[in-house]
Parts: structure tokens; sequence; C-alpha cells
């Protein structure tokens, strides 16, 4: 799968006339292949990629679409919403806590690279230069990153009951 991933890149840069947003959608995409079922077997890996990469461009345009579309009377609803609910706030505690303790099981130059990019908002160009790693390098880390957080969050969100 990782053979694909220049292409892939270039593909949604295209698409998506933004280099940042098609790092993030590549990620997400590989991160969404790796994370299925391991008994399913994928004839078209590159088809597959692709295909689930698309889907993201979607739910990307049609999230952000939504955001801009928002009515003036929804708008004035927004801002005339109460803090959350206290259950809301526990929740959101709860949740940066398990990412924060799923973070710490990251081998250091792992989180690293995906705090500079999630949080910093660096490029993988820029971490790479930061780290003295490859770009290649730095999408493997952020794919580890993903996909580690993302396993741990859905198992301890099982185990609570969520």
């Amino acid at each position: 799968m990782e053979q694909y991933y220049k292409e892939l890149l270039r593909f949604l840069g295209r698409k998506l006339g933004d280099a940042n947003d098609a790092a993030d959608v590549a990620q997400e995409a590989y991160a969404r292949v790796l994370d299925r079922n391991a008994d399913c077997v994928i004839v078209q890996p590159r088809a597959f990629l692709f295909r689930a990469a698309l889907n993201l461009c979607s739910d990307l345009y049609r999230s952000r679409r939504g955001i801009q579309a928002l009515p003036l009377d929804a708008e004035a609803e927004a801002v005339r919403c109460e803090a959350p609910l206290q259950e809301e706030q526990l929740y959101r505690r709860q949740q940066l806590t398990r990412l924060e303790r799923a973070l710490d099981e990251l081998p250091s130059a792992c989180r690293r690279a995906f705090l500079m990019r999630q949080v910093e908002g660096m490029s993988h160009g820029e971490i790479a230069r930061k780290l003295d790693i490859s770009t290649d390098m730095v999408n493997k880390h952020l794919t580890r990153a993903l996909r580690h957080c993302r396993t741990r969050m859905r198992a301890w969100e099982h185990d609570a009951g969520v």
C-alpha cells in the first residue's frame, strides 16, 4: 500500500487544491484502510485506497459546505447556546485524558510528529526538516499514531460502555 502514497498525494493535491488537506486526507485514507477487517482480502489495493480517499474528500466537501451554508438564524441560535452540560464537559475531559494516554504510549518521534501536525499545524515537509527525517518517515509516524490512537480510543470507549 505504501507504494501508492506519493501518487495518492499528487491526486489529492490536484483534487483538493491544498497540500495540507491532501496530506490529511491521504493519512486518514491509509489509517482507514489499515483499520479495516483483516479477514477481508483487498483484490485491488490501489483502487481500494483511492476510493477511500475519494470518500473522505466527499466528507470534507460536505462538512465545509455545511459550515458555510449555516443560515443566519441558526448562527444566532448557536451564539445563544449556553455552556455545554456538565456531562458533556466530563465526557470531553475523559476523551482528552484518554487521548493523552494513547499518545504517551507512542514512541517519542512518532508522538512528536503527530503533535507537530495536529497541534502546531506543521506540514509534512516542515516536520521532516525539524525532526531530520524523510517525509516518508513522517507519513509512517502519522499513520502509526492515528491508527494507535483510534484503536485505543475505541477500546476504552467500549470498555466504558459508551
